[in-house]
């Protein structure tokens, strides 16, 4: 095109010339302009002509350029579009895993739904709903999210070829060019991308095949799945409304149907495997979590347990002391006890092995610590628990398993009752057990009563709460116990912790445990306790509505879960610095030089440790409670104005409590001298720093006030200390003995620091003696004022032995009389 104009431009100019030219010697030959006038005209019209030819092809030469741009653009989109796509088929989705997925979720269907479903039985029982209910819900779950992912696959092989046809079908692609040389060559190159794009485009289409194939056979499976839930939701409602009625006929009448029992055996051990494997996998955070927790436990108690037998504080008894008889055993015991509320809508088998371990750990504590008949009677209700236990797991009825469950039953109502009338009752420890033991008895006896009469989940209910109910109790009043101790103990070892840092009553922790224990006591014995009940969901599903509900109030949307949760996080998160303060600047158990210094060294670094728990405490509470981000501007906003209007104080404290975190001219346990006030930095807080002064008090001073002060610190420069003494030695003592007496006394105490050495200068010749001046460093500034009074003592005996006297100034007065008056 550029040439095109080019040569048209040329052209339009060589005629112009050459007019002008012709027109001049027209001019000069004729004198006539007529003739002139007509050869002018022919002239223009031709130009113009040539120009309106010119212009057209001009305009045709530009579309053909923009057209061969606009289809090298397409080709090269093309192109890109099939790389992608090549790379996608490559990478995505697994259609054979999905068959095989596809086809074990189907297989754990037909393990979930047999003897509710499919070999019913006479009559549902209320285990065997609840575990097939947790199956078919984790199978829905995995069938949606697998709906989801091909779905999202087959978008997007969709849009890949929605994105090849749209290029192919573009009107630039189809503007041939005039050039028959430019034309064949781009016909190639479209039979090229035409031969490219075939093979993907196939590729593609047999792909969305697939994909639809599967999506069409998880779309059943997820139909069926959320059918057959729907259909478990209305027997677990129809036995929450029926928890009284009858289910089968009375034990002693003979059975209506019958399935074998290694069938209902097997039957149970897959559906209770699938439980714990499905919740496990879904859990495996809280279960590392649990282990870690355990593990510093552990670690915690057997450190406390070093601390007692290097200081010979062990009892022989332990009595007192159990929480560190075995430090695995009780860590294993409390946490368990305490974390497994942590684990909501476990399966029971995951509950069965949580309570054998802690039971288990409990047994191993009280072995040769309690009396040998309340040891059995532990054993026996151990032992029975566990067979109900076991017997729960069972999730089909049999007329073996029923009289199975009569003898178990009536076993625990006789043991209960001999408990209970019979009893050592002195010799227990925690008399709240009697009350389970009494509870026990009458559960058993209402699920004897049950069983005989055909009331089958009632009485398999009654039968496992019953014992559940007494070791429950028994393993958490211990587990209350065994953390009083814990706090105890470790209190005890750090006597000279402040009060101030941790909140607690040191005069009455491990004298008697705090009653907000034994309210969460009894509300974890309400839960374990309850959900064995066919009803216990639907009377807590209202309270977990409540909860759980969203509540608007302005733009913000929150519920009532996530405030507790930010406020839980929150308090951990003080609680969890408190800790660290606490036990990080406690030095009751430092013996030698170097872990002094370790300890100060980790102390200074207190305020730093705690703002950075505190800070992710509430990076993890705002983000767990999902607060927008623009709330929390508008809150900054808002304390912008107030620290404007009124809070200059408090933040030049807090700035000020930073400042001394960073550049540290004073660390926790330095020997400072403040205004004149001297004493040991004892904490370095938020707004606030308290040094204990040496009379005995504690002074709180604001972080502003300590770094705008004359802070003299002695630790800074090694804790050295230079003292003087002054004395006078008379005049006529041998000066250069008394020299080598005073060196002498100085080289031999050991306080005093070789380097620098001390000093013995001196001063002037005073009016009674010649004043003599000691300087001396003393090693430490805690034995500077009592190594100079020792060294006085030593230096005035010395002297003394050595007949150099310390004379003392004397002034003698004459008394002149006076002449008395005359007399008048």
């Amino acid at each position: 095109m550029i040439k095109s104009a080019l040569r048209s431009f040329l052209l339009f100019t060589f005629f112009f010339v050459a007019h002008i030219s012709l027109s001049a010697q027209t001019k000069d030959a004729l004198p006539g302009s007529k003739k002139a006038d007509t050869v002018k005209t022919s002239f223009v019209a031709r130009m113009q002509e040539f120009a309106r030819k010119e212009a057209k092809e001009s305009a045709r030469d530009f579309e053909n350029d923009k057209a061969i741009l606009a289809q090298h653009k397409i080709l090269d989109e093309v192109k890109k579009t099939m790389q992608v796509a090549k790379s996608y088929l490559r990478t995505g989705v697994d259609t054979t895993g999905a068959r095989a997925q596809l086809i074990e979720i189907e297989e754990n269907y037909k393990t979930a739904v047999d003897g509710v479903l499919t070999n019913k039985g006479t009559a549902q029982t209320f285990r065997n709903v609840t575990a097939t209910s947790k199956i078919l819900k984790e199978l829905l779950g995995k069938a949606q999210q697998r709906k989801v992912r091909l779905d999202m696959h087959q978008q997007q092989l969709n849009t890949f070829r929605y994105q090849l046809d749209s290029l192919l079908n573009a009107p630039s692609l189809f503007k041939f060019s005039t050039d028959s040389a430019v034309l064949i060559k781009y016909l190639q190159q479209l039979g090229v991308v035409a031969y490219e794009v075939h093979p993907i485009d196939s590729a593609l289409k047999r792909a969305s095949n697939n994909v639809q194939g599967l999506l069409n056979q998880v779309n059943m499976q997820v139909f069926k799945l959320q059918t057959s839930s729907d259909e478990i939701a209305q027997y677990q409602l129809a036995m929450a409304n029926n928890t009284f009625k009858r289910e089968f006929g009375n034990i002693w009448e003979p059975a209506s149907n019958y399935r074998p029992f290694d069938e209902i055996i097997d039957q149970a051990s897959k559906k209770g495997m699938l439980t714990l494997y499905f919740y496990a996998e879904n859990n495996l955070g809280k279960l590392a979590i649990l282990c870690v927790l355990i593990l510093t436990s552990f670690i915690y108690l057997r450190s406390l347990k070093q601390i007692y037998i290097e200081k010979e504080l062990l009892n022989a008894d332990m009595e007192g002391q159990l929480v560190l008889r075995y430090p695995l055993f009780s860590a294993l015991l409390i946490v368990i006890n305490m974390f497994q509320f942590m684990f909501p809508a476990a399966p029971f088998i995951l509950n069965v092995i949580f309570w054998l371990i802690a039971c288990v750990s409990l047994t191993i504590l009280f072995y040769k610590f309690i009396t040998r008949y309340w040891m059995n009677i532990w054993l026996i209700m151990v032992g029975l628990f566990l067979i109900t236990a076991f017997d729960n797991l069972i999730l089909q009825a049999s007329r073996a398993e029923r009289w199975f469950m009569l003898l178990v039953s009536i076993t625990g109502f006789i043991v209960g009752t001999t408990v209970l009338f019979r009893g050592k009752k002195e010799e227990l420890r925690e008399k709240l057990i009697l009350i389970s033991i009494g509870f026990m008895a009458f559960l058993e006896l209402a699920s004897t009563l049950a069983n005989l009469y055909g009331r089958y989940n009632l009485s398999k209910t009654l039968l496992i709460s019953g014992f559940l109910n007494v070791v429950i109790a028994i393993l958490f009043l211990w587990t209350i116990r065994l953390i009083n101790e814990g706090l105890f103990l470790a209190f005890s070892v750090y006597t000279r912790q402040d009060k101030k840092l941790f909140y607690l009553n040191f005069d009455r922790v491990g004298t008697k445990v705090p009653p907000l224990f034994y309210f969460l006591l009894i509300a974890g014995w309400i839960v374990l306790f309850g959900r064995n009940f066919a009803g216990f969901d639907y009377i807590a599903e209202p309270l977990r509505d409540f909860f759980s509900r969203s509540r608007t109030i302005g733009d913000y949307t929150f519920s009532i879960n996530n405030l507790l949760l930010f406020i839980v996080i929150m308090a951990i998160s003080v609680i969890i610095s408190k800790v660290v303060s606490f036990f990080a600047s406690d030095k009751s158990l430092t013996t030698t030089k170097s872990n002094k210094q370790e300890k100060q060294g980790l102390g200074s670094w207190l305020l730093l440790i705690r703002i950075s728990i505190l800070a992710i405490g509430l990076f993890l509470a705002v983000a767990a409670a999902g607060i927008p981000v623009d709330r929390i501007t508008i809150v900054l906003g808002a304390l912008g104005v107030g620290i404007g209007f009124g809070l200059q104080t408090l933040v030049n404290n807090l700035v000020s409590g930073l400042i001394i975190a960073f550049e540290k001219p004073v660390n926790v346990g330095d020997v400072v001298d403040v205004s004149g006030q001297g004493g040991i930095m004892k904490s370095i807080g938020f707004r606030s720093s308290i040094i204990s002064t040496w009379e005995g008090a504690d002074m709180v001073m604001p972080n502003g006030d300590l770094l705008n002060s004359h802070l003299m610190n002695w630790s800074l420069a090694g804790n050295r200390k230079r003292m003087s003494i002054a004395i006078g030695i008379s005049y006529d003592a041998d000066l250069e003995k008394c020299r080598q007496l005073l060196n002498g006394i100085l080289d031999a105490e050991e306080r005093v620091s070789k380097y620098p050495a001390a000093v013995v200068q001196y001063e002037q010749f005073g009016s009674s003696a010649i004043d003599v001046k000691i300087h001396f460093w003393t090693k430490h500034i805690a034995e500077a004022y009592a190594t100079k009074s020792d060294l006085i003592i030593v230096i005035n005996t010395t002297l003394k032995e050595n007949g150099i006297t310390i004379p003392f100034p004397r002034q003698d007065v004459h008394y002149q009389p006076i002449d008395p008056p005359n007399s008048i």
